[in-house]
């Protein structure tokens, strides 16, 4: 396989999963799949991080995160887009 080819499916694959994290935060369900809400809030987020308070922001957003992939975790990695099954 050629290195351009290489390089392509590594970015595919990056993007594939930022796709995801969008879909497991609940994002296109709250949002109604509507991608100019999306993509605001996501020029929100990145003219957040730009400013003063960015730091305090990334660092919020960062614990938050972590937290929520560790409660994955540990329930059996489900997420905000499959609730866990009831088994009884």
């Amino acid at each position: 396989m050629r290195s351009w080819q290489i390089e392509r499916r590594r970015r595919t694959r990056h993007l594939i999963e930022l796709g995801g994290l969008v879909v497991k935060a609940g994002i296109v369900d709250l949002t109604g799949d509507d991608r100019a809400t999306i993509y605001g809030a996501l020029i929100w987020m990145a003219d957040k991080l730009r400013s003063e308070d960015g730091e305090r922001a990334r660092k919020l957003w960062f614990e938050k995160g972590g937290r929520s992939m560790f409660a994955a975790e540990r329930s059996g990695g489900h997420d905000r887009t499959q609730p866990p099954r009831d088994w009884a």
